[in-house]
């Protein structure tokens, strides 16, 4: 799976983000960050998009994009609905996924291992992004679908960096397992219950998480 380079520099500004290089309510420059990076405006601008679309920055008219980085309690709260939104999900699709809709989910998640075995963090969280886009289609709930989507976007710089806490690569996997044998045997209850414990951020991970924005 390529990713564009807008993409790429989107992840990196992220990355750049988590690591202070650039705080919170800072203006990003196109200029600037064109010749950072070795490239014209124009995949600056795109990667820029990106950043708003998924809520890490603002677009104020006239005036520029600027970062944003949501406090712990906004942040805690997005989670804990994504949480719900995906067991939601998981409880529809346990009963309604199509046999072509598991296989895809089974071939996804042979990718995710791949990428671990790879130690290559982007390239899973691209891999587990599908995996749970998967799940909302099976769930065949097209309003759901969208409301998941949204707020999996809106939350895709939090769930990228949380991946790279120490064993939380192996722990995902194993849920994914999990998930999956749930959904295989159409045991809603189950798949609804392991994929909230998979997205919610709480405890220790969601201290990490809020000392990684810190820095």
């Amino acid at each position: 799976m390529d990713i564009r380079l807008a993409d790429q520099i989107a992840n990196t500004l992220e990355k750049l983000v988590f690591a202070g290089d650039f705080q919170d309510g800072e203006r990003l420059d196109e200029v600037k960050l064109a010749e950072q990076f070795h490239v014209s405006r124009t995949p600056i601008r795109e990667a820029l998009q990106v950043l708003v679309t998924s809520g890490m920055a603002e677009q104020i008219p006239r005036r520029g994009v600027f970062i944003r980085q949501p406090g712990p309690v906004e942040l805690m709260e997005m989670f804990e609905t994504m949480a719900e939104l995906e067991s939601a999900c998981g409880r529809l699709a346990a009963t309604r996924m199509s046999d072509q809709d598991l296989a895809a989910l089974g071939a996804a998640n042979d990718r995710c291992q791949k990428a671990i075995e790879a130690a290559d963090h982007d390239q899973y969280y691209l891999e587990n992004e599908s995996f749970h886009q998967i799940i909302y289609r099976g769930a065949a709930n097209s309003f759901l679908e969208k409301q998941a989507l949204q707020l999996q976007n809106r939350l895709k710089a939090y769930r990228r960096i949380q991946l790279r806490f120490r064993g939380r690569l192996t722990q995902s996997m194993s849920e994914h397992s999990q998930i999956l044998s749930a959904l295989q045997d159409g045991d809603a209850q189950r798949a609804g219950d392991i994929l909230r414990s998979h997205v919610a951020v709480q405890g220790e991970k969601f201290h990490q998480l809020v000392a990684s924005l810190n820095r």
